[in-house]
């Protein structure tokens, strides 16, 4: 805060950057890219509900990937749809960040070893910085992707270099937060 002389101080004016001011709403509105192909889908719409509420984080949906900067992948990936999984990526704005969200996404899933059609995991395709393992995974675990996520994106604005190698979310099945805190997921009675 930069002080004038004679004046009270609440007529003081803050000051700022206007590039830490951008780069600070960047970290903290990730619009995503309404993206799902199978059941990881249905878990990905439960983050958005009421009870997880990811705009509450920033996060809103985008139908358009000219509007969004996050590609949740959530669901099955088959050959023929990963070059449009490329398209689209190629279609967002930079800086562009992707989270692979459940087993299937991730590495094929049940499906790899007996369908010639699904995709071994779509970082063959785009480039990954967030891996959500799980079938499907919790809510939770993409919210602590997303956390994971945010530290990306500010160490991004920080520095302006990406981390090279991508981030496995390993406490999606704690309670909220993955701080390892002794909170049961089940909200019913403890008699």
């Amino acid at each position: 805060m930069t002080e004038r002389p004679g004046n009270d101080l609440k007529e003081q004016i803050q000051l700022t950057a206007v590039d830490e001011f951008l780069a600070w709403g960047k970290e903290h509105s990730l619009f995503y890219l309404l993206f799902a192909t199978a059941c990881c889908g249905i878990e990905l719409m439960q983050a958005g509900g009421p009870r997880y509420d990811l705009d509450r984080l920033g996060m809103i949906p985008r139908a358009t990937p000219r509007q969004a900067d996050l590609m949740i992948v959530a669901g099955t990936i088959t050959h023929k749809m990963a070059s449009r999984v490329r398209t689209l990526w190629e279609q967002m704005t930079e800086p562009r960040w992707v989270v692979s969200m459940g087993s299937c996404a991730n590495a094929g899933g049940p499906f790899s070893k007996w369908s010639y059609s699904v995709l071994n995991g779509i970082d063959k395709y785009v480039p990954v910085d967030i891996y959500i393992p799980g079938c499907p995974p919790r809510p939770e675990a993409l919210i602590d992707g997303v956390m994971a996520l945010r530290e990306r994106v500010k160490r991004y604005r920080t520095t302006g270099e990406r981390a090279a190698e991508p981030h496995i979310v390993t406490v999606g099945n704690q309670a909220f937060g993955g701080h390892g805190c002794a909170v049961p997921l089940d909200r019913g009675p403890t008699t």
